[in-house]
């Protein structure tokens, strides 16, 4: 299928691995010219992206920086992907709510919300000029927030529900906004034993190896496996282009068949 996205541009947030780096590796094999953003910036998103730029998105600024940067780099932004979210494993304790202090919090909607709502609102201007596309990687810790650090799961959904007031707002004027919520994902987020995975491993008291070859059970994951990066990627890919012209504010969910009710 032909997207029709060749010489388009895009911003994607969160690209240096992962589900971000597979989205700016799927975009840019579509003729886009990605602008990848990431804190560290990794040979891998360098090989792919017509700029790489190392930011810190959990902050206003950095916010401010990287839409200067790629409008500098690429001229205009014709899509948005506000990947970046989860956090550094040491600073997410997956304690209870009563042992779980405020910067907790404050970091993970800062990171994983706010850095959505900065982005976006500097980079619409020219969105809007280009009639172009967002999307939002949210989660189904949204939908479903046992077993997720606390205030992950709140952010989520918040991050959910921005794109649906988004959407409502955009749509009259030619911009399209949705959402994709993954389950789990063959990404370093679990696969590295020094990750998020390694720090859940831990606290259930199994081998990293172990918690993976479990994860399917564990999460009722009806396809019985993970689901692969690239595979969020095409989804988000689809959604950007025209193909999907009258998806406006919807979430998609790509999880292997883990939720199990609408």
């Amino acid at each position: 299928m032909d997207l029709g996205i060749s010489g388009k541009t895009a911003l994607v947030t969160g690209a240096s691995r992962g589900i971000g780096l597979a989205i700016a590796q799927t975009l840019a094999a579509e003729g886009v010219r990605v602008v990848g953003a990431a804190r560290t910036v990794t040979p891998e998103l360098e090989e792919v992206a017509a700029a790489a730029v190392s930011v810190d998105l959990s902050t206003r600024d950095g916010a401010r920086l990287i839409v200067d940067r790629a409008l500098a780099a690429v001229g205009g932004i014709d899509f948005l992907v506000n990947n970046v979210g989860a956090g550094d494993p040491e600073g997410l304790s997956l304690a209870g709510f009563l042992d779980v202090d405020d910067q907790q919090w404050q970091g993970i909607f800062d990171l994983n919300l706010f850095s959505a709502v900065w982005t976006t609102k500097a980079a619409l201007p020219s969105i809007l000029e280009r009639k172009g596309a967002i999307v939002n990687i949210s989660s189904i810790s949204a939908r479903v927030p046992g077993g997720s650090p606390v205030g992950y799961a709140e952010a989520k959904a918040a991050l959910t529900q921005f794109g649906k007031r988004l959407s409502e707002e955009l749509a009259p004027r030619g911009v399209r906004v949705n959402t994709v919520s993954p389950g789990v994902v063959t990404s370093p987020l679990w696969t590295d034993p020094d990750g998020f995975g390694g720090s859940v491993a831990a606290a259930l008291g199994v081998g990293h190896d172990d918690l993976l070859d479990e994860l399917p059970g564990r999460f009722a994951i009806s396809s019985g496996r993970p689901t692969e990066p690239e595979e969020v990627a095409d989804l988000v890919a689809f959604l950007l282009s025209d193909r999907a012209a009258s998806i406006h504010g919807a979430d998609h969910v790509i999880d292997g068949g883990t939720l199990k009710a609408s």
